[in-house]
């Protein structure tokens, strides 16, 4: 197999309940379907002792060529990112470490997100609803 960029999309208005920050990454000609991977995302923070609504996270929702990915990542402990990764298998989501994980597409977000929050929230004067606001432009 060889790389080929894949479309990555996010929106000012695109956020959960919680603020949290959506991305879609697809191998697709199509934009991705949201409402499979939110159902799964509520079920994911639902098993997490996080307080979503004052934690800097985002989301990637990735159709990938052969599974849907959901990546949850989030800020703690000062300066570490933490990750969940659910993939569906045709019966359903499974979130298994030892099986999945993100994988280089994710990346570029990633990649973002590290330099947004070292700028916005990991600073002198961290603005958490400037590092919600704050989103990967698309490639041209």
């Amino acid at each position: 197999m060889v790389f080929k960029p894949r479309n990555i999309e996010s929106r000012q208005d695109w956020r959960d309940e919680d603020n949290i920050k959506l991305y879609t990454i697809t191998a697709l000609d199509a934009p991705v379907d949201q409402g499979p991977y939110l159902a799964r995302l509520a079920e994911v923070k639902r098993q997490k002792a996080v307080n979503w609504p004052n934690t800097p996270a985002f989301v990637i929702f990735h159709e990938g060529a052969t599974y849907r990915y959901l990546v949850l990542a989030w800020w703690g402990n000062d300066n570490e990112l933490f990750t969940s990764v659910s993939v569906h298998e045709g019966d359903g989501w499974v979130e298994d470490p030892a099986k999945y994980s993100f994988c280089l597409w994710d990346l570029e977000v990633f990649w973002f997100e590290r330099n947004a929050y070292v700028d916005l929230v990991y600073c002198d004067a961290p603005d958490l609803d400037a590092y919600r606001d704050c989103r990967l432009a698309p490639a041209v």
